[in-house]
């Protein structure tokens, strides 16, 4: 008995990649222009990226220190509500 082979090409299923809980949503693509589309409000993205990823450039100066900044984060977030 002969196989019979199907003249369809199967579809490559690309899985939605992980991104963090607060972007939770975020699809990003580029379009036939180059235009970069989001489906995300780049405000909301930029705000993200200035809460957790450090600036290379700020790092080097002197007046700048990455770990204060870090540990008045920590104590906002760890601050008590008052009732």
């Amino acid at each position: 008995m002969a196989k019979k082979f199907s003249t369809r090409k199967k579809e490559k299923v690309t899985p939605k990649p992980r991104v963090h809980r607060d972007l939770t949503g975020l699809e990003v693509s580029i379009d036939s222009f180059g235009e970069i589309k989001s489906s995300m409000n780049i405000e909301k993205i930029n705000k993200f990226l200035n809460e957790n990823v450090g600036d290379k450039k700020l790092s080097d100066r002197g007046d700048f220190d990455e770990k204060r900044r870090l540990k008045e984060k920590k104590k906002i977030k760890a601050k008590p509500k008052d009732k």
